[in-house]
């Protein structure tokens, strides 16, 4: 496991030996459908993070009070997806392993699969709580089982029914929906109704995955395949903010592609993002 990293995300400046949450970047896009350069995410999030504060005024703390540490980002080899996925994995395992949470920066929504298979066989009653635009139950993509709109399909197969809750979710096929309503527990468009979700989760831990598609492009255009009538930012940090009482063992942010937005803002609001995500860990 190859690691690149010429500085760190503002505020995960501790030892990786004290340290209680990890980040570290998975830049991988070998899947990507319509728009590539979810690669790049990471390293954009690590370069404009030292555009934002450590404190949030919305949770009234400061990211020095916690002990986080930024890995850097995995060295994947673009071409092999197999590969690139068992390095994920191996990486989550390692800070699983170590009893630590970890936080992951994507790189499309695949890099999700191996980093749930990592804590599913740490934490056997993991439960998945999903954001995004899109569905991601396709069984396979142009006969790929393996794609970032299969992801969430492949999830399901390790956790069965019930044991994902998807929120905002306003693109899929129609029989992803028709599936969705026997499988997981999908709310379609919006983010409400999470107390529910908290009160059957109860104290079993918790994978949260947020592709940042879930915001709408006018927010976040800087993203692979936008799609309109998303979230704000506002909605999508009182949503997360919300799941304090849960036991989240780890997370990713992904689909970021920041070259689609030269202003910056989408990066500027992933980096805001994972500050709170930090502080909520």
């Amino acid at each position: 496991m190859k690691i690149n990293s010429d500085f760190r995300i503002l505020g995960f400046n501790s030892p990786y030996q004290d340290a209680d949450t990890v980040v570290f970047g998975a830049p991988f896009d070998g899947t990507s459908s319509f728009r590539p350069g979810s690669r790049f995410g990471p390293p954009a999030i690590r370069n404009d993070s030292y555009g934002i504060e450590t404190y949030s005024p919305y949770q009234y703390r400061d990211m020095a009070e916690i002990k986080g540490h930024d890995l850097g980002d995995l060295d994947l080899p673009f071409g092999d997806t197999n590969q690139a996925l068992k390095e994920i994995g191996d990486c989550a395992r390692r800070i699983i392993e170590d009893r630590k949470k970890f936080i992951m920066l994507g790189g499309e929504h695949l890099v999700t699969l191996p980093a749930v298979e990592a804590a599913l066989e740490a934490f056997p009653d993991l439960c998945i709580i999903h954001l995004d635009a899109h569905t991601d139950l396709r069984d396979d993509y142009l006969g790929v089982r393996l794609s970032h709109a299969t992801v969430m399909r492949r999830v399901w197969e390790m956790v069965g029914d019930n044991r994902i809750w998807q929120y905002g979710i306003r693109s899929g096929e129609r029989y992803e929906f028709q599936w969705a309503r026997q499988h997981t527990c999908l709310t379609p468009f919006v983010l409400d109704g999470i107390e529910k979700a908290i009160d059957e989760i109860g104290n079993r831990p918790v994978y949260l995955t947020i592709d940042l598609d879930v915001l709408d492009p006018s927010v976040f255009p800087g993203t692979g395949t936008p799609e309109h009538g998303g979230v704000t930012f506002r909605e999508l940090l009182d949503f997360l903010i919300k799941l304090t009482p849960l036991d989240i063992k780890a997370a990713d942010l992904v689909e970021l592609a920041p070259h689609y937005d030269h202003s910056g803002v989408s990066t500027a609001a992933a980096c805001k993002l994972l500050r709170e995500l930090a502080l909520i860990l």
